[in-house]
C-alpha cells in the first residue's frame, strides 16, 4: 500500500522530477481538464474524488517520506489547477491564465493560503493548493465579465 500512496501522491513519478515538480504536475493537469471539461459534473467529481484521495495519499507519503509537504508530493497540484481552470469559457486563453494564475497563487501563498498548511498531514498538503486555485478562479470569472475572450 505504500507504493500506492507514493505513486498516487507523486502523480505517477512527476513529483520526482528533480526541478520544477510542481509546475510539471500542474502541466499534466491539463491532460484531465481537457479530456473533462465538457461535462461540468463529472469534472466536479474528479476534483472532489482526487481531492479525498489526495488527502489520504499525501498524508500516507508524508509519514512514509518523514517529510512535511515534501516536493516529491503533487497530487495537490492537480487538484489545484484544476479548480482555477473550472468552469470557465472554451476559450485558450483560461486555461493558459488558469496555470499561470494558479501557479503564482501556490508559490507566493498569501496569508490566508499559508495559514491552510499548519492543517495536519494531508488536509494541510491539499489544502493550500485548492485555496490557490480557488484565487485563481475567482479572478478569472471576475476577469471574463471584462474580457472579450
Amino acid at each position: 500500500m505504500r507504493q500506492v500512496h507514493l505513486w498516487f501522491a507523486s502523480v505517477f513519478g512527476i513529483g520526482y522530477f528533480p526541478w520544477a515538480s510542481g509546475t510539471a504536475a500542474s502541466a499534466a493537469a491539463l491532460v484531465p481538464y481537457f479530456l473533462l471539461r465538457n461535462d461540468a459534473l463529472l469534472y466536479a467529481g474528479v476534483i472532489c474524488a482526487l481531492f479525498f484521495l489526495g488527502v489520504v495519499s499525501a498524508g500516507a507519503a508524508e509519514a512514509i517520506l518523514r517529510e512535511k509537504d515534501s516536493h516529491k508530493i503533487v497530487i495537490d497540484e492537480v487538484v489545484g489547477y484544476l479548480i482555477a481552470a473550472a468552469f470557465l469559457p472554451h476559450h485558450i486563453f483560461y486555461p493558459v491564465a488558469a496555470f499561470f494564475l494558479f501557479r503564482l497563487f501556490d508559490i507566493w501563498k498569501p496569508g490566508w493560503i499559508r495559514k491552510s498548511q499548519d492543517l495536519a498531514g494531508g488536509w494541510g498538503v491539499m489544502l493550500d493548493d485548492v485555496l490557490a486555485g480557488v484565487a485563481a478562479n475567482v479572478l478569472l470569472q471576475v476577469a471574463r465579465l471584462f474580457l472579450p475572450v
